[in-house]
């Protein structure tokens, strides 16, 4: 099953689930006793529900966050790919290599005008062009490309759970 793929029929999640999964998104290094506390159920409860969000598969992992200018990856573009041929074999090819590559951040397969979406980090603006050159210009499957620099990247504060039940809710 692919990252986004989505289980035929979520199991529910109650308050608890909620709650851990709220608490690991805002620090997934938080320990074990202070996830209990902040949860209001037992240490041995919170590993217990952790690890069945982990089987699950509503936890897919915990992700140490890089600061891309700290490393030398100061510049990020998004790029719109659209493939000149859309053949099963050379979209499979495409959707291999691309994502292995390591500027390329994430990639989205997407509708519209453009089939994907590079999110790419790279050393400078000449890096860019070069990589742009050297990895889509020259990739016969690629038809057309455009480059957006990103200036800024702020993420939501949404929470992951959408909260559907109103008596979950009131929990």
């Amino acid at each position: 099953m692919s990252a986004l793929a989505a289980p035929s029929a979520p199991l529910p999640l109650d308050a608890v689930d909620r709650r851990i999964i709220a608490e690991l998104v805002a620090d997934a290094k938080i320990s074990n006793a202070t996830l209990a506390q902040r949860t209001g159920i037992a240490p041995s409860t919170a590993l217990l529900r952790t690890r069945q969000l982990v089987e699950r598969g509503v936890l897919l992992g915990y992700h140490a966050e890089v600061s891309l200018p700290a490393v030398g990856r100061g510049v990020q573009a998004l790029i719109s790919v659209r493939l000149r041929i859309h053949d099963r074999e050379k979209i499979d090819i495409f959707t291999e290599r691309f994502p292995r590559l390591p500027e390329v951040l994430s990639m989205f397969h997407v509708s519209g005008a453009t089939d994907y979406l590079l999110h790419i980090a790279v050393a400078s603006t000449d890096a860019l062009r070069d990589w742009v050159l050297d990895n889509l210009a020259t990739d016969s499957s690629v038809g057309h490309t455009e480059t957006t620099l990103v200036f800024g990247h702020h993420k939501g504060l949404g929470g992951p759970v959408p909260d559907l039940d109103p008596d979950t809710a009131a929990a």
